[in-house]
């Protein structure tokens, strides 16, 4: 293998594929990056067998040739080098690559490319088109509210459901329940259901990100009958993961369906209250009261979110709001609270309750698909 590339492509591309490095692996070939020609490309892959990442570069390829280079000796390497042409040349025979760029020579041991797992090579025609500034948007919306607890792995990834042209995306930990939903250009031709782990769509929405992908692209997601796995892909990306096996629980049960009370806010100066409760709260018991006022007639109404603590102190912040329906006191996990508000994108947003031993329901005001519910806390005496 003979190919020259620039730093900048080749730096960017392993940024992009070392989050799938295996840290820690009995197979040492895990623990590094591959790198082959492929089609006029430069292709580098790494995997720790239930994620993986390809990214394809420009490069001129003079030989073709593949090896697996150690992923943080590599990419160490080229983070150092002058923004200029890196020269890659592959000694087969001893699994040497040399790397040369401006004044820096290098020599790097390799593993054979045969020692590489293969990574899948999936029928791009079979896909489900989804728009990246959507489905970026869909996968921040919902996968904070997954369970980092390993005893329940289902509630650690993200349930989605494809029916003709709906696509869902719903998560849960047990306290919190956050569902998104988005329409498709065209309709599936039989309906998908499948869990898939939260790293990797937290994966996703970071690659996408860094690619600087523009609104109009498009992303193509193959859930593969009997294959266990989902890929994405880009025009210059792959990312293949397992699937969560089991049974995600019934999260329509969770969600009321009616409210007695519905209190309309500035997102914003919502969030900031919470953020404010919450530099008290986290000391404690991360509980933020909230207290919702009915104005009078000529009056707006008010909620009042607090946050205390023994040792630090306490605080409380009003906001003004429309209500409809009866007071209430109702407390909720702040750091809950404020993680949703973050993820809202309207200026306004409803809280509806009913009581204060019943979840309460968090909806962006003029966005109807999307929708958060958050289980309350105990207020105490």
């Amino acid at each position: 293998m003979k190919v020259s590339v620039l730093q900048e492509n080749l730096a960017h591309g392993l940024s992009i594929v070392s989050r799938a490095v295996s840290p820690r692996s009995t197979l040492p070939v895990l623990g590094n990056i591959l790198i082959a020609s492929d089609e006029g490309r430069l292709r580098l892959s790494a995997t720790n067998l239930e994620l993986g990442i390809t990214c394809w570069i420009g490069a001129k390829i003079q030989d073709e040739g593949a090896t697996t280079v150690p992923a943080r000796t590599f990419t160490d390497l080229v983070s150092t080098l002058p923004p200029d042409q890196i020269s890659i040349d592959l000694n087969v025979r001893t699994q040497t690559m040399n790397v040369r760029c401006g004044a820096s020579n290098t020599d790097i041991k390799c593993i054979d490319a045969q020692e590489f797992p293969p990574m899948p090579t999936p029928d791009l025609d079979e896909g489900i088109q989804i728009n990246v500034a959507d489905l970026r948007e869909m996968i921040q919306q919902v996968v904070f509210a997954t369970s980092t607890d390993e005893a329940r792995p289902i509630l650690t990834g993200v349930l989605v459901t494809i029916e003709e042209e709906k696509i869902t995306f719903a998560a849960a930990d047990g306290f919190r329940l956050s569902v998104r939903k988005a329409e498709l250009a065209s309709p599936v031709s039989r309906p998908i259901q499948a869990v898939i782990p939260a790293r990797a769509l937290s994966e996703l929405a970071r690659i996408t990100s860094s690619s600087g992908s523009n609104g109009n692209e498009t992303i193509t997601m193959l859930l593969p009958p009997q294959s266990g796995r989902v890929i994405f892909r880009t025009q210059s990306v792959e990312l293949a993961s397992q699937l969560i096996e089991g049974s995600f629980p019934d999260y329509e049960q969770i969600i009321p369906h009616s409210h007695q009370t519905r209190t309309v806010l500035a997102t914003d100066a919502f969030l900031k209250a919470c953020k404010q409760a919450e530099i008290f709260a986290r000391e404690g018991t991360l509980i933020a009261r909230v207290s919702v006022t009915p104005g009078g007639e000529l009056q707006p109404g008010t909620v009042e979110i607090s946050g205390q603590s023994e040792e630090t102190g306490s605080n409380q912040t009003i906001v003004d709001a429309s209500i409809e329906g009866p007071p209430i006191l109702i407390a909720f996990n702040v750091r809950f609270l404020r993680e949703v508000l973050d993820v809202v994108k309207t200026p306004n947003v409803a809280l509806e309750t009913t009581a204060d031993t019943s979840p309460g329901v968090i909806r962006p005001v003029g966005q109807k698909d999307f929708l958060h519910v958050i289980m309350p806390m105990h207020l105490g005496s």
